[in-house]
Parts: C-alpha cells; structure tokens; sequence
C-alpha cells in the first residue's frame, strides 16, 4: 500500500543506511514463554543487504496551542544526515512535515498510518528500514491491559484535535508485526513519554542490563505516601506475571531496536543547537553517530546519555524485541 506524491512513485523502495549499531554472529532462540506468543521462536540479525527504505515524520503543530519550532528541522537534519554520511539517496526517504505543500505529505493521521506500512509493506529478511518521527507525545489510559503502568504511549498527527492520535500498540501492530527474521528496523522516536512507544519487550541499561519495566514503582519516587499503595498493589508476582505475557506477545524475530528520546514518565526537549531549532534527541542521534557511526547499543545508549546529560534532564532510552547474547 503506498502514498502518491511528487518524489515517489507510490513510495517506491529505495535504500536505507546500515548503521552497522550492532553486528553479532549468531542467531538467538527466543524461549517461547508459553502458547500465547503469536511470533516465531527464531531470532536472527540482519545483515542489511537487502531493499532499503526509510520514514522521517516532522511535525511543528504551526498555529496550534502547543506548536513547536525544531521538528522540521530534525526531519531534514536526518536527512541529509542519511545521504552525506551513509550514501543514501533523496528517493530512498519519505518525509512527512507539515510544512509540505503536497497534502499527501502533511503528517495526518491517515498519511502516518499509511506511511508506516508502506515501510514496512513486503519487508524480507536482510531488509534494512529506517523510522524517525520528532513531534509531540503522550499518554492514553490503556484499555486493553497489556500496560504495567495502566496507560498507552501515543504520538500526535498534525491533524490530532480532529481525528485523534496514535497508540503505542497500532504502531508496533503496523510496523513489527509484519517484519520477517533478520529484517532490521532502526526507529527513533524524539517526543516526550516515549520509553515504550514500539511496545517492545526488553529496555535496556547503560550497562547492558535488562530494565524491569514498571513504571508504577518509578512514579512512586518521591511520593512516599503512594510507594506503600503502589507496592500492595503491583506485588512482585503480579509484575512477574504481566511481564512474562507482555514479552511473550510483544516479542518478535526481527532485528528491531527502539531509542526514543526519554522514559515514559519523562518531557523531551524542543531546543536550540548549533543555530536552529532541534529536537535534542534527534541532535544528539546525529551527533552520537556522526562522532562514530560503528556502535553497539549499549556504546550509542551511552553516548547519547553522555551528550544530553550536559543540558538537559531527559534520559534516551533503548528498547529491543530480543536478549542480548553476550
């Protein structure tokens, strides 16, 4: 399925960067956790030989209450980024800015749904997608109980106040689901609440070490008053329980890997560096990258900490549909 506009013929696939962010020579098997996990056990890395396709989304809400200034800007700073350091081509990349003119390329709702499968539409192991969107996030009461914290991370469309946003769970139903083994997604999510916003099962520490994701415990910092409420009610085998359903039916074998540009209790920053308006995820991304473009995970989590920490009080974040093996 595709969106016609003037630079591609129904998104035609075009070729993505291998950001070489990790490069293991092994397969893993995923233990299957029990019978509701509707994904195969088999995981396997990608090579990145294969079709290459990507999908910027900048949205600055012009003339709207909470309008930002820099998101634009992160759209084409990707862009560039993409083409000058990594040899990717203009046609390669579809963007979404609501500055366009096209109104197939304005960042609706109905165009960011469609957009995203284009991406990953027809997606074969060895594939290489790339996913960025900088824009306005937030949180939704979860309705259908997969959340430990009881909300739903979502993104705002340009057009949100008229015909809503995006939750976390369409997102990864449209763009992980469909994706084979060994076909890599790299997806960069520089907007506030966004910890979990791929709903992939396993987030990362600086050190490599896998996250409990429980954002109730996190929420209770500082409230003492609520730590005892929050305790009784989120006891540790009820955790262990959501946890082991949540990773069951979010895992998958793809070689996906989600930073985002904050936890999901946490603001991302609309700022200024280097002379323009930014998202600070998205600069410190390229930045990170541009310094060295051959990371791991745990290297590029660390830089990106690093070059943020200096300025601002938001923390990126690192989620992955798989362990990794040492």
């Amino acid at each position: 399925m595709g969106v016609r506009d003037s630079k591609h013929d129904d998104y035609s696939p075009g070729y993505a960067p291998d950001l070489k962010l990790c490069t293991p020579s092994q397969d893993l098997t995923l233990a299957r956790l029990d019978e509701t996990q509707p994904y195969p056990a088999i995981f396997k890395y990608s090579k990145c030989t294969g079709r290459r396709k990507a999908l910027c989304i900048g949205i600055n809400y012009f003339g709207q209450e909470a309008e930002l200034k820099g998101c634009i800007n992160d759209v084409r700073n990707l862009e560039h980024f993409l083409c000058t350091q990594f040899g990717y081509d203009e046609g390669d990349i579809v963007t979404l800015t609501d500055d366009a003119e096209d109104p197939m390329e304005l960042p609706t709702r109905e165009n960011i749904l469609r957009a995203m499968q284009w991406l990953v539409s027809g997606a074969e192991p060895h594939d290489s997608l790339f996913f960025h969107y900088s824009g306005h996030g937030g949180e939704t009461e979860d309705v259908h109980g997969d959340e430990a914290n009881g909300y739903d991370e979502v993104i705002y469309p340009v057009d949100f106040e008229i015909n809503g946003h995006i939750i976390d769970d369409d997102i990864h139903e449209i763009m992980i689901r469909p994706l084979p083994p060994a076909c890599r997604l790299t997806a960069i999510f520089d907007c506030c609440h966004s910890g979990s916003v791929l709903d992939l099962p396993y987030m990362y520490s600086t050190k490599g070490k896998i996250k409990e994701h429980d954002r109730a415990v996190e929420a209770s910092q500082g409230m003492p008053q609520y730590a005892t409420i929050i305790s009784n009610i989120a006891t540790r085998n009820k955790r262990k329980r959501m946890e082991k359903y949540v990773r069951a039916i979010r895992s998958c074998p793809a070689d996906v890997i989600c930073l985002s540009a904050c936890k999901d209790s946490e603001t991302s920053a609309d700022t200024f560096e280097d002379g323009q308006y930014t998202g600070a995820m998205s600069f410190a991304f390229v930045s990170a990258l541009s310094q060295n473009p051959d990371q791991s995970y745990q290297q590029l989590l660390q830089n990106l900490r690093r070059i943020l920490q200096e300025k601002y009080n938001q923390k990126p974040q690192v989620c992955l549909p798989w362990i990794i093996s040492d």
